[in-house]
């Protein structure tokens, strides 16, 4: 199906058209561009239709009013929507996972990469070495816990938040040493949360957002201090959400993408950064393709955000985001699409690590290693 459109490359999406993609199956990066400069005006972008979609796959399983509705998206709607620049980017593979997971905690300290929970209930801390490119176990965590955050500060892991119990949101801290292969308590969150998002700044660990009782997003951005084991009530994140991605660029704090209360059917374009001089938030060039159960890492000054799902299906889209710039771009595509996955960065490669290649319970040992 091939509708021709013409369009004017602008800096940023027409404010609703992300809503208007998200209700109907389709997003920008599933369409197929060319383009062409005119004399004077840059860069002119023409729309040639459907490449793929997660429900809209070929013209055979589209209905006659579905036809209709994408053709009248890629020829009126899609006016002024941006392209989305190419780079680069291999993928190959590490050892697997001695355990299939989902909706784990990821994170690197020491050159090691640790992965931790699932949803399943695992204990077993299972700890990859990129050098040997071998896993093996460390002491088991103290609590089985699903959608969990975790980060590597000072040599040490902490795992932060999830879910326990089932569904119930915990404010559980638990730090992980691995020179002596032991854990401990540390003080508690200030508002108990799951599916929540962890980064860190200046040696203070930032929880941001996520869920709290009955589904319900927590706007909840706290600081944890680990010298002084304590919490700080910060600036509450503007657009409340949880399976979400954040990462840190030259002090600064990124959400990217999530859902509204849990649900993956409303997966949100949402980029907001913030500043810890000024204790503010601001709005930035939103995710070309709206996802949660995502992860991210920084390589090279740029956020690689990576996986996520809808209700048709899993992503395997990589799209890097430039902060200097306030621009994206895609990036080869994961080989293994999935959610509930983890990220973590060595010696300049990106380790993408577990996750459900379905939506929802599913599970995988997949361990995909991203060379930009």
């Amino acid at each position: 199906m091939r509708i021709p459109g013409v369009v004017k490359w602008r800096p940023h999406y027409p404010p609703k058209l992300p809503t208007l993609l998200r209700r109907n199956n389709l997003w920008v990066h599933d369409l197929v561009w060319t383009s062409t400069r005119v004399a004077g005006q840059g860069f002119l972008l023409v729309a040639l239709g459907v490449d793929r979609g997660p429900i809209i796959n070929d013209e055979s399983n589209m209905s006659t009013s579905r036809k209709y509705l994408t053709a009248t998206l890629i020829s009126s709607v899609l006016l002024a929507a941006p392209a989305l620049a190419q780079g680069t980017g291999r993928w190959t593979s590490g050892a697997a996972m001695p355990s299939e997971r989902t909706e784990v905690a990821v994170a690197e300290v020491g050159g090691k990469i640790y992965v931790l929970g699932g949803f399943r209930g695992e204990l077993e801390l299972e700890i990859y070495s990129p050098a040997a490119n071998h896993w093996s176990r460390g002491a088991a965590i103290p609590r089985a816990v699903h959608h969990a955050a975790a980060v590597g500060l000072n040599g040490k892991i902490y795992l932060i938040g999830g879910y326990v119990d089932g569904w119930m949101p915990t404010d559980e801290v638990h730090e992980y040493d691995p020179a002596a292969d032991s854990w401990r308590a540390r003080a508690r969150m200030p508002t108990p949360r799951g599916a929540l998002a962890a980064a860190v700044i200046d040696g203070k660990i930032h929880a941001v957002s996520g869920t709290s009782w009955r589904d319900r997003n927590t706007s909840a951005h706290e600081a944890y201090d680990p010298d002084a084991n304590r919490w700080t009530a910060l600036a509450a994140i503007p657009t409340p959400r949880d399976h979400l991605a954040v990462a840190v660029v030259d002090g600064r704090l990124y959400a990217i993408g999530g859902r509204v209360n849990g649900n993956y059917a409303h997966n949100l374009v949402v980029n907001e950064a913030y500043n810890p001089q000024s204790n503010r938030w601001e709005r930035l060039s939103p995710i070309p393709t709206a996802r949660s159960g995502i992860a991210a890492a920084v390589l090279e000054g740029r956020i690689f955000v990576v996986g996520g799902e809808a209700p048709a299906g899993t992503f395997h889209q990589v799209e890097s985001y430039d902060p200097g710039s306030d621009r994206w771009t895609s990036h080869a595509r994961m080989p293994t699409p999935r959610h509930g996955l983890g990220a973590a960065i060595h010696a300049g490669r990106m380790y993408v690590i577990s996750g459900g290649p379905t939506p929802g319970g599913s599970y995988s040992a997949a361990n995909e290693i991203f060379t930009p």
